[in-house]
């Protein structure tokens, strides 16, 4: 594992279309599947990954949370499956099944959604306004699984209650800090350096 930040894409940009399966539901999921909802949130996720493990129920509450007030969201895992086959589908599944996920959650196998959003570690959000436009990218909070903080959700709930109420969200953001994703070898994207992240 390499301790590592998101990459902090640029605020303003559309949110990339993707088309990948519900592990749960088996249905295609896509940027249409939430057509009309106030705000998206796009994660990229893990089963194994330790930083991930330790915000699971957090994400599971904030999908019960905002979900009368429009929230959408879906949880993807861009990991190697051969390599790392605890975040194979069928796994996927069993963790959305027993953290009650309310959102769908998709493999993404060949890695490529994760590429076009930039996601480079396992949490990654991407929160994105009514027109498909991020508004934030960064962290949950500052929890990690060592630093004895509690885990809120503070810093994107507050993002997307400034969305769903129509205010501008700070743009002052931290990054997210997770284990970098475990790329299919010879597919690193080119914004991936696997640097160690300093906080």
């Amino acid at each position: 594992m390499v301790r590592t930040a998101s990459t902090m894409l640029a605020l303003g940009v559309s949110a990339p279309d993707f088309h990948l399966t519900d592990v749960v539901s088996d249905t295609q999921i896509s940027l249409d599947t939430f057509a009309g909802k106030p705000a998206l949130l796009v994660m990229f996720i893990s089963v194994h990954c330790p930083f991930v493990k330790h915000v699971q129920t957090q994400l599971a509450q904030i999908g019960k949370d905002y979900q009368s007030q429009g929230l959408a969201m879906v949880g993807i895992s861009p990991n190697d499956i051969e390599k790392y086959p605890d975040d194979a589908p069928e796994h996927l599944q069993a963790l959305a099944q027993s953290e009650g996920f309310n959102f769908p959650v998709c493999c993404d196998p060949s890695q490529a959604v994760a590429k076009v959003y930039t996601a480079a570690c396992t949490p990654d959000f991407f929160l994105f306004d009514r027109d498909r436009h991020l508004a934030y990218r960064g962290q949950l909070d500052d929890s990690r699984p060592s630093n004895g903080k509690p885990v809120t959700g503070q810093d994107l709930r507050h993002a997307i209650e400034s969305l769903l109420a129509g205010k501008d969200v700070d743009p002052t953001q931290r990054p997210s800090i997770g284990c970098n994703i475990k790329w299919i070898a010879g597919n690193e994207p080119e914004y991936f350096t696997g640097v160690r992240a300093e906080e």
